[in-house]
């Protein structure tokens, strides 16, 4: 199993591939497999046979009943049987695809989600401040965000890296959200009520439903009680639209969620077909983090009034805006040395909370998957 950096799988497979002994079975762990299958298909002699696979969730996450992407591209049906065999200890789900296959699903369900907490990231360090100890992003869903972005953040750059450099749905993807982004913060300058009202409300429906009441899908289970829990920062004692400095938390225009269901909605994505086919984690949680927001008209309009009219968060707004533009142009430069160098130098801003964010965050997929089990 050729175990490296999408980056450099073509190098390595040149090296070795040509040695392969006849009848094995070749596989890659590689996020896309653009790369890895035109290196196989170059390199590997015509009497190997490849059966890929690659695990969609992190090393922290146990691998018990997560996806396990199989891609059997060539060779018999008893090498894909050996395949699973193998891999059966891991316990996980079986999840049988192309490697174009692969390459679309992974851009719907990691891509753009990794560059919305990314950009999160560089927001925060662009303003040279930890909002959750002031007061902000401090319950509810908020403990998402924060915890989620600290989780990425605390991860080799490389394994978002060749995901959104080398698969091409990927790249097409990161750029709509950068433009929902700036889109919808232009509607919220303009104070354009009825603009951004529409623009919102068709996007939740084409996500949805109609009104966000698609009863076919069951909700993902979403706790704020649950989440309190895991919060890296001081709850203020009530929820008035004052400033965390008059020990209220101010209401959130949560544009990273705005941006990402419109990213969904003008994109033709449908999450929830990827959800039950093979989402990872964080991508559940994302999905569950816009629905609980969408999904009740009550949150959405309080979003909605926040981004228009109060600007408590205004400036972190347009942190994020310039921070999802970088992003975006930063991934359609094709550079993986400039990709690093603007996450480690966005990592090392938060490298003295990693340690009690991340074991915080795993407690906290871990709760909210076990909630979602036994609803």
């Amino acid at each position: 199993m050729y175990s490296v950096e999408a980056e450099y799988i073509e190098r390595v497979v040149a090296e070795y591939g040509p040695s392969t002994k006849v009848g094995a079975i070749v596989a890659g762990q590689t996020s896309v497999k653009a790369p890895e299958k035109a290196a196989f298909e170059k390199h590997l002699p015509e009497d190997v046979h490849i059966v890929s696979c690659h695990s969609l969730h992190g090393p922290t996450v146990s691998p018990l009943g997560q996806p396990l992407v199989l891609i059997k591209h060539r060779g018999p049906d008893d090498a894909l049987r050996l395949v699973e065999s193998i891999l059966r200890p891991l316990q996980s789900r079986y999840v049988y695809m192309s490697y174009v296959e692969h390459d679309i699903v992974t851009a719907n369900t990691q891509a753009v989600t990794h560059a919305a907490f990314l950009s999160m990231g560089s927001a925060w360090a662009g303003e040279q401040t930890y909002p959750w100890e002031h007061g902000y992003y401090v319950k509810g869903i908020e403990t998402v965000k924060v915890n989620i972005m600290h989780r990425i953040y605390s991860n080799k750059w490389h394994v978002y890296a060749g995901l959104a450099i080398l698969n091409p749905s990927a790249t097409i993807q990161i750029d709509q959200y950068a433009r929902s982004t700036t889109e919808i913060f232009k509607l919220m300058l303009a104070a354009d009520d009825v603009g951004l009202r529409k623009r919102l409300y068709d996007a939740r429906d084409t996500v949805f439903g109609k009104n966000g009441t698609d009863v076919r899908r069951k909700r993902i289970l979403l706790s704020e009680d649950i989440l309190d829990k895991f919060s890296l920062g001081k709850r203020p004692p009530t929820d008035t639209a004052l400033s965390p400095i008059e020990g209220r938390a101010p209401p959130n225009s949560h544009l990273s969620l705005l941006a990402m269901v419109d990213c969904w909605a003008r994109l033709g994505i449908q999450p929830f077909v990827h959800l039950e086919l093979a989402a990872t984690p964080i991508f559940r949680l994302w999905i569950g983090v816009a629905e609980y927001l969408f999904r009740s008209q009550e949150r959405l309009d309080a979003a909605i009034f926040a981004a228009l009219y109060d600007t408590s968060h205004r400036s972190n707004d347009m942190e994020f805006v310039i921070a999802a533009r970088g992003w975006s142009q930063c991934i359609s430069f094709g550079s993986f040395e400039l990709y690093k160098q603007r996450f480690q130098e966005t990592a090392q801003f938060f490298q003295s909370q990693f340690e009690d964010a991340t074991k915080i965050g795993s407690a906290m997929i871990q709760a909210i998957m076990e909630s979602s089990k036994d609803a």
